[in-house]
């Protein structure tokens, strides 16, 4: 149908687990930013709400459950490049996205993620 052609393509987007910025977690268990920089425990919500802050087009899937750890349900994805490529959010370019750059550590609502 003419609606689906329209809708984004949300199978390349990037993928976060929320493990992968959990300060709880080790790096065999899936964190993937230093401790300094990941949040306790943080819900794919709130990654949302960074990712909204950010002006980064996102979708969270809540049945998706990480690889590694199957009791730990739900991820996010984001998209960072624009169909010709360029960047939504010129200040983030990387798979890291969000989780490594200071401005993922903004606001938010119950005061989880700090700006430095």
């Amino acid at each position: 149908s003419n609606m689906e052609a329209e809708l984004p393509n949300i199978k390349k987007w990037i993928v976060l687990y929320p493990v992968y910025i959990n300060s709880k977690k080790t790096v065999a268990e899936g964190r993937r930013i230093g401790i300094a920089k990941a949040c306790e425990n943080p819900t794919c919500a709130e990654i949302g709400d960074c990712c909204n802050y950010l002006k980064l087009p996102y979708a969270i899937e809540i049945d998706k459950a990480y690889p590694r750890d199957f009791m730990q349900r739900g991820r996010v994805r984001v998209l960072l490049k624009k169909e010709d490529g360029t960047l939504i959010n010129p200040s983030i370019s990387s798979m890291k996205m969000p989780c490594n750059s200071v401005q993922c550590r903004a606001i938010l609502w119950n005061g989880r993620l700090v700006l430095d």
